[in-house]
């Protein structure tokens, strides 16, 4: 299917943040473009403030100054929906209330030609219902941009339940054709994105409920020892708590409770207070100007061990820390791998230092001292591991394994003994959302791992990731955390177990 040709016309309503970044994007890949607004004189301001932006482009060298007066010929503000009548794609832009939606577009169909492509840039509702009320519903799609949409490459082309496969088509070679990155998705709640990254902010809050680490700390072990460009903390403060618990509360209940998608009492009482982040000065964190940041707990210097064990070989990416502690200088003692058992590291007091896997370090199956050390994007690039003791580890053992990591290049958070820690039940979580979704085809793999890439500015796909540590140990780390907190949140889904029985017969 091919794009939309570029002479014809782009119409958006609403031209709040959102609606003028699309008109942007679509000025700039060469489309007159109109713009509307139920509110009188808001299509002339925003065309003024698209103007201006674009005048900031051409001051940076971004643009040319010939270029920025050529497309800006072609933008112009409508007093009535009867002046989009000529549009090729009418994409919507306006508050995210079903019925105005639909009032919207039923008001568009008695304008426009039936051969005009109707869009809404929704993020939580669904398509088909926007859709619904329509006299021609298979001409309606989801174009869910991010924002700040000229900035943001993905864009998710939704497809509603009466949706035609060759609008959805011509919806995604258009904006290709515009310079972004399309991803096609069925019409459930959350889409991809909103969908799949659920865990990466509940997991975390779910970790601080417990008391098991401070939102500081829990952001910097996910920064820099998960690889995420921002914690979850801090990226929901910046979000709007209101904002981001909106969409959790959405999902949750498009799920019928689902208790994979459960909201966390602590983002709720913030909401409640007014505590909404940065745009009304505190959040999780304080805003305020000239306030100091909380630091994340990071331990004192620690003296390394001269010489340490290693029993079997380490599951997932952490086999290279053998290597590691090597080029270190510290001895390692090997000893045979044991059949159907994970390796470990032993520190020289006799606890045991092995990858968490979901269940606590304080756990019945692991009756003697234990260690367990966090999920690391890349153990030799990562600048910061996590460590968390069982209750009967000698002090020793604990200060031993973190000179351990300290000799290695690495701060150090020591945290409460929390199962699965931070980095790797928010991964195994996020591999399993992906799975499912993909499973029950909301997308293509690829399109999956390219929407949290792009989307939410993964360090890789989940599903990219679960093939790199390993299905089975990704199943491993949620079957425990299904045995810590029974009640289906962990349960692994039927794709991930498929892959992990496979991946298992291959060994």
């Amino acid at each position: 299917m091919t794009a939309i040709d570029p002479a014809r016309t782009v119409s958006v309503v609403g031209t709040g943040t959102m609606g003028q970044g699309i008109a942007q994007v679509a000025l700039l890949a060469g489309h007159p473009v109109r713009l509307y607004d139920a509110a009188p004189g808001r299509a002339a301001e925003a065309g003024r403030a698209i103007a201006a932006r674009l005048d900031r482009l051409v001051d940076k060298g971004r643009l040319d100054a010939a270029r920025r007066d050529a497309v800006l010929e072609g933008l112009r503000p409508a007093e009535d929906p009867a002046e989009l009548a000529d549009s090729a794609l009418v994409i919507e832009a306006i508050l995210e209330q079903l019925d105005a939606k639909q009032k919207l577009f039923v008001r568009l169909e008695s304008v426009v030609r039936d051969d005009c492509l109707l869009a809404t840039n929704t993020s939580s509702l669904s398509v088909t219902a926007v859709g619904g009320a329509l006299r021609l519903p298979g001409r309606l799609v989801g174009l869910h941009f991010f924002n700040p949409a000229p900035l943001l490459p993905l864009v998710e082309v939704v497809r509603g339940h009466a949706t035609d496969r060759a609008a959805a088509d011509r919806a995604r070679a258009t904006v290709a054709a515009w310079g972004k990155a399309p991803v096609s998705c069925a019409d459930t709640p959350g889409f991809i994105v909103n969908r799949v990254a659920r865990p990466f902010y509940a997991e975390a809050f779910r970790v601080h409920e417990e008391g098991a680490a401070d939102p500081a700390t829990i952001d910097a072990v996910l920064r820099e020892s998960g690889g995420f460009a921002m914690g979850p903390f801090e990226l929901t403060d910046l979000i709007g708590q209101d904002v981001n618990n909106a969409v959790t509360r959405s999902v949750y209940e498009a799920f019928f409770h689902d208790p994979k998608f459960r909201p966390a009492l602590s983002q709720q009482r913030l909401v409640e207070a007014g505590l909404l982040g940065r745009k009304s000065g505190q959040g999780w964190f304080d805003h305020a100007e000239g306030a100091a940041q909380p630091r994340p707990h990071t331990a004192e210097p620690c003296a390394a061990p001269d010489t340490v064990g290693l029993h079997g070989r380490l599951p997932a990416n952490a086999d290279v820390l053998r290597s590691m502690i090597e080029e270190a200088g510290i001895k390692v003692v090997h000893d045979r791998a044991v059949a159907g058992q994970d390796g470990f590291i032993a520190l020289p007091g006799g606890t045991e230092l092995t990858l968490a896997d979901g269940s606590g370090a304080t756990d019945r199956a692991h009756r003697g001292p234990r260690i367990t050390f966090d999920l690391a994007l890349d153990y030799r690039d990562c600048p910061r591991v996590a460590l968390a003791a069982s209750e009967n580890v000698p002090a020793a053992d604990l200060t031993a394994a973190t000179g351990l990591f300290q000799a290695l290049g690495k701060k150090v958070s020591v945290i409460g003994d929390v199962p699965g820690m931070i980095v790797a039940r928010t991964v195994a979580m996020l591999v399993d959302f992906a799975e499912d979704a993909a499973g029950r085809g909301v997308a293509s793999r690829e399109d999956t791992d390219t929407a949290m890439r792009l989307g939410v500015n993964y360090p890789m796909g989940p599903l990219e990731w679960g093939r790199s540590i390993g299905y089975d140990w990704v199943r491993r780390v949620l079957r425990n955390l299904d045995d810590e907190y029974p009640g289906g949140r962990y349960a692994a889904c039927q794709p991930l177990r498929r892959r992990a029985a496979v991946e298992e017969s291959l060994l």
